[in-house]
């Protein structure tokens, strides 16, 4: 019965890509009868001939992104979160805080790159940095919003009860915040694997984003487009396993 289950939620996970198999198929069948330069358009099958034949130079690419996306999403989920904590106990941090993360959000991610290359180096650790200056500013948002989002009452109730402010915090604030904060998480998941990639590709130094840069000066066109494709493969696995998360958080902290 478990494993009649299990083939049941492939089908369906299989017919929600359907229009992803279609576009496949379509690129597929026009690049082969078209007679389209592999260089401008290399078959799909092409580049997924290339991912198996070289599962090592991807998989160490593809982990190294991975490895510095995640870290630098808990960083800034980590960072975001402990100033809307910090925002939501001071309203003097809060009129500080919020200016300041509006700033940073507006900054385009590709005039940052240089900035911080300079102080950190033209190593992983900007990569970091950049991956969690992105996710900082939607766990910020979401988590303040989520701090002031209380039951109707309750912030009353915990008033008159005397109940003091790290307290409440802890009892109220934080549980009320969490499923504003599993959206934060989904919304910064597969960005922060985007944000790794730009700045690999930008800076040269390794990664998913390195290859892309690599095969595109080289006109290897299948291995660059594989690069994409596991990228794309790893943002879409991290913002469906984020949805999870999120559902999860909304059904039990509602």
């Amino acid at each position: 019965m478990r494993v009649g289950r299990i083939g049941r939620n492939i089908a369906t996970e299989t017919l929600g890509l359907w229009g992803v198999i279609f576009i496949v198929l379509a690129w597929e069948i026009i690049v082969r009868f078209s007679g389209v330069n592999p260089i401008v358009m290399p078959k799909p099958s092409s580049i997924l001939m290339d991912i198996f034949s070289n599962p090592g130079v991807y998989a160490l690419s593809a982990f190294q992104t991975t490895i510095f996306a995640v870290a630098g999403l808990l960083v800034g989920v980590l960072v975001g979160t402990t100033l809307a904590i910090l925002s939501w106990l001071s309203r003097v941090l809060s009129g500080l805080l919020t200016p300041v993360a509006i700033i940073f959000a507006s900054v385009p991610v590709v005039a940052l790159i240089p900035v911080l290359a300079r102080i950190f180096g033209y190593d992983m650790r900007t990569v970091l940095a950049i991956v969690a200056i992105i996710s900082f500013f939607p766990a910020f948002v979401f988590t303040t919003a989520g701090l002031r989002s209380l039951p109707a009452g309750s912030d009353d109730l915990f008033t008159v009860l005397g109940v003091g402010a790290l307290r409440r915090l802890w009892f109220l604030a934080l549980p009320s915040a969490i499923p504003e904060w599993s959206i934060a998480l989904r919304l910064a998941a597969a960005n922060a694997i985007l944000a790794a990639i730009v700045a690999e590709f930008l800076m040269g130094t390794s990664g998913l984003g390195y290859m892309f840069g690599e095969a595109r000066s080289s006109l290897n066109m299948v291995r660059a487009l594989g690069a994409s494709a596991i990228a794309s493969a790893i943002s879409v696995t991290a913002f469906l396993a984020a949805s999870r998360f999120e559902k999860w958080a909304q059904v039990s902290w509602r």
